[in-house]
């Protein structure tokens, strides 16, 4: 697959404002033309590889920092948001779409983030219709503010991984059975105990502040076990760090703030326990085997799943990769990508991805090669899990659990190496949601899309009762 073009002139404008050069100097000392950078800083010309390394040799820049990811994130949702029929006479070609992402991606954030508080406010008053007088105005909920937190941070937190690196290689964590190794160093640094309480029929963990004493349930599964000593961990050892984090993110909301710090415990734990650059070169040399990545650092299937898409540290990334939980409702409980590939913000998934699939094949990895209307190509893992305590009086969850990568990594996946990945008729057609999908030809789709009209032909009956047109 041919590299795109790199427009980063105003990346290129903020290296020359920090060292204070004008245009001519800065030209000057790169070795090319005014005319050229001021094409460059205005988007109207790629940066050459020539341009590139120069930048990075005499001025620093960081060529992992270049990454498109945050382009195509936001684009995807620039996209979703202006196909609302509130948009309908509007209609920006992508030239232009690009010129805005690439000069004013703070003013196409506010556009995504101004268009998530109508359609919530629009949805508020479709229930005061029925309700009126019984349902208060919110701005949202917190778990959506903390979602796109997390997403727009590419979510990896720089400060936050490398604290958890460095006790990680302090205790001695490299993988395999940590429980011991974590309950010594909470006792020994913070006398916090921690206990096995059989009594705990439905509860996972209990920490009692005032006795210093952390209570497990046994009946848990050891991974789970582990990963709770490990947000403990967190709590006693990274609080400074995790509140400079909320402090900077300056939520909306009290309750904003709380489910982002149970993210950001959670966040640290898994770092601990899979210390960066173990779990990458363990990644890389198991060639993404989540199976045996999770016997190697004796965590649960979903855990490496997270883990792998953090692998997002300028100079040492990992292969990009998109990861979402479903449940059995459809609902997208986890979602992350650092592909093209976005999950959709309003409706239900795509049916033809094979996520859906997981729910009927429980205990196996399913696999599909996928293509999506933009012609982009992924391979596309989904299995089962069920979550829960497991006594016969106590719920359990199952979900699905998505992963993938675009096509051109998909060498790096064990899961790939039976697969003919240069036979194009092998790819299946999916959307992101039907609401932004525009295939004309899907039997699975559920409504018509935002930006196409309908044609009833009642002399004619196919797989939907109307055309889109």
């Amino acid at each position: 697959m041919a590299a795109g073009k790199l427009f980063i002139g105003r990346r290129v404008r903020e290296l020359r404002l920090e060292h204070s050069a004008t245009q001519s100097q800065f030209a000057e000392r790169l070795g090319i033309s005014l005319s050229y950078l001021n094409q460059i800083e205005n988007n109207q010309r790629p940066v050459s590889a020539t341009v590139l390394l120069a930048l990075a040799d005499k001025y620093g820049l960081d060529i992992t920092e270049l990454s498109t990811g945050e382009i195509d994130r936001l684009a995807s949702a620039v996209r979703e948001t202006l196909a609302d029929p509130l948009f309908e006479s509007y209609s920006p070609s992508l030239q232009e779409l690009k010129l805005i992402l690439q000069n004013a991606p703070g003013f196409a954030r506010a556009l995504v983030s101004s268009h998530q508080a109508y359609r919530r406010h629009s949805e508020q008053l479709a229930i005061l219709d029925d309700r009126l007088g019984r349902t208060a105005f919110v701005e949202g909920t917190p778990y959506d503010e903390v979602r796109d937190f997390f997403h727009y941070v590419d979510n990896y937190l720089h400060d936050l991984d490398i604290a958890a690196e460095g006790l990680a290689a302090e205790i001695g964590l490299q993988g395999g059975d940590a429980q011991p190794l974590l309950a010594e160093f909470l006792e020994r640094r913070f006398g916090v105990r921690v206990v096995y309480d059989a009594s705990m029929v439905s509860h996972i963990r209990h920490f009692d502040p005032s006795q210093r004493i952390l209570s497990l349930n046994p009946y848990l599964p050891a991974e789970t076990r582990t990963f709770q000593i490990a947000v403990q961990t967190a709590q006693s050892h990274a609080s400074d760090a995790i509140e400079a984090i909320l402090d900077k993110a300056a939520f909306r909301t009290r309750e904003a703030a709380e489910v982002c710090r149970i993210g950001l415990h959670n966040y640290y734990a898994g770092a601990l326990l899979m210390p960066y650059q173990i779990f990458l070169e363990a990644a890389r040399r198991l060639r993404h085997d989540i199976g045996l990545l999770a016997a190697r650092f004796g965590s649960s299937f979903e855990q490496v799943c997270h883990r792998l898409s953090t692998l997002q540290r300028p100079g040492s990334k990992g292969v990009p990769i998109f990861f979402a939980r479903i449940d059995r409702a459809g609902n997208i409980t986890k979602r992350h990508s650092a592909t093209k590939l976005q999950f959709a913000r309003f409706g239900a998934a795509c049916p033809l991805w094979n996520a859906h699939q997981a729910f009927e094949a429980p205990d196996r990895i399913i696999r599909q090669l996928a293509e999506t209307p933009d012609g982009a190509r992924y391979l596309c893992l989904a299995t089962r899990v069920t979550k829960g305590v497991g006594g016969f009086r106590t719920q359990r969850s199952s979900y699905a659990l998505a992963i993938g990568c675009e096509i051109s990594y998909a060498g790096a996946f064990v899961y790939a190496d039976d697969l003919n990945l240069a036979d194009r008729t092998a790819f299946e057609p999916i959307g992101i949601s039907c609401l932004t999908c525009e295939r004309t030809n899907c039997a699975s789709r559920a409504i018509p899309p935002l930006r196409k009209q309908i044609s009833v032909d009642h002399n004619v009956k196919d797989a939907t009762p109307y055309r889109l047109i």
